[in-house]
């Protein structure tokens, strides 16, 4: 109740605009550049065999990464248009047969960033991600048990082989517990070459971790 009333006292300080063209739409995105997504959306399923060094068994996503999708991506993570998030989400709830295969998991962990990080930005983009589709589709948030306590070099400005190096060690589980058995979806921004997802998937395979997912708004 008080997160609803929050909600309505924050969108009249700041109201909700479409995080596209910016005009104001109370559901953050407005039809006529909902149609400029749809014409970029992929909304893709890829499966994946663990015995291939992969520990996730799917990867969805809605876009690939280019063209305007490309441009409020960057928007949202660098220039402080945390809004963007309602966006994006508004966006994937309206795919029913996406959310169907979405709400097959049991929890939902979003790609966390170091506090410094988190800190500088003054927010996680993936947690805000994951958060609203949590809201929406009634599954877990579960935020506090994959923790980074390393603050890594940006993942953007290396290649595949320094990606991986540079995250090794980042990242841990904190209560195994509560991971082991559950279908967890992980939730992340921008999948490049994976690296970061797979990362984060190895450590909740080890936790017992009966499916994984990862969902991202965009592929590279």
């Amino acid at each position: 109740m008080l997160d609803k009333i929050l909600d309505k006292v924050l969108d009249l300080i700041f109201p909700p605009v479409c995080g596209v063209c910016g005009r104001i739409d109370k559901n953050s995105l407005c039809n006529k550049c909902a149609v400029q997504l749809k014409k970029q959306a992929a909304f893709g399923i890829e499966k994946y065999n663990k015995d291939s060094n992969v520990y996730f068994d799917e990867h969805l996503y809605i876009f690939m990464y280019s063209g305007i999708v490309r441009k409020i991506l960057l928007d949202y993570k660098f220039k402080d248009k945390s809004f963007l998030y309602k966006t994006f989400t508004n966006f994937l709830i309206k795919n029913e047969k996406f959310v169907e295969n979405i709400k097959s998991y049991d929890i939902i962990i979003p790609v966390p960033l170091s506090k410094k990080r988190e800190k500088q930005r003054g927010y996680n983009q993936s947690k805000l991600i994951a958060n609203q589709i949590s809201f929406l589709t009634g599954i877990k948030l579960n935020s506090n048990d994959l923790k980074k306590v390393i603050n890594t070099v940006a993942q953007s400005s290396l290649n595949k082989k320094d990606r991986q190096t540079n995250i090794e060690g980042a990242y841990i589980v904190r209560n195994p517990d509560k991971i082991k058995h559950k279908k967890v979806l992980l939730i992340d921004d921008i999948f490049t070459t994976g690296s970061t997802a797979n990362e984060c998937s190895r450590l909740i395979y080890n936790a017992g971790a009966k499916k994984i997912g990862v969902l991202t708004i965009a592929k590279d």
